[in-house]
């Protein structure tokens, strides 16, 4: 069983595996593989390959990732949660051959349904990324 400190962790942890572009191996124990489906703006994914083959090309795409966590709001029912996640993304990309890197900055509003595995850790089963709001001045996807 898990709990709203239990979950926040699980969410700072995530999105610092992500701004370091953790190996898989760090990063897959973190998501269902099965029933794992998760929605981005430009493409829906599911299970660890699917998630595996999204990662290693957005890790190519952008880089001076920061996610800065504003909310995580999960509601617990036993052993799985729904939880309102809001999180300040900052990356740059380059796009050849324009002569510099532009800087996204944007609050991704996100739906992720989460589980306890075997070991009463918290999983992530679904991930939707409800929307994108853009900081004045950012670049845009």
């Amino acid at each position: 069983m898990f709990t709203e400190q239990s979950i926040k962790d699980f969410v700072a942890d995530w999105y610092k595996k992500l701004d370091v572009h953790a190996p898989m191996v760090e990063v897959l124990p973190m998501l269902a593989d099965e029933e794992l489906e998760m929605v981005f703006p430009e493409v829906t994914i599911y299970g660890h390959a699917g998630f595996e083959g999204w990662f290693q090309r957005v890790i190519r795409i952008f880089f001076d990732e920061v996610h800065t966590v504003k909310l995580v709001e999960p509601v617990i029912t036993g052993d799985t949660a729904i939880v309102k996640v809001v999180v300040q993304w900052e990356a740059s990309v380059w796009n050849a051959p324009e002569p510099f890197s532009k800087r996204i900055n944007a609050d991704a509003y996100q739906t992720w349904e989460m589980k306890a595995n075997e070991a009463g850790n918290p999983i992530i089963t679904k991930y939707i990324v409800d929307g994108l709001t853009y900081h004045e001045g950012s670049a845009t996807l």
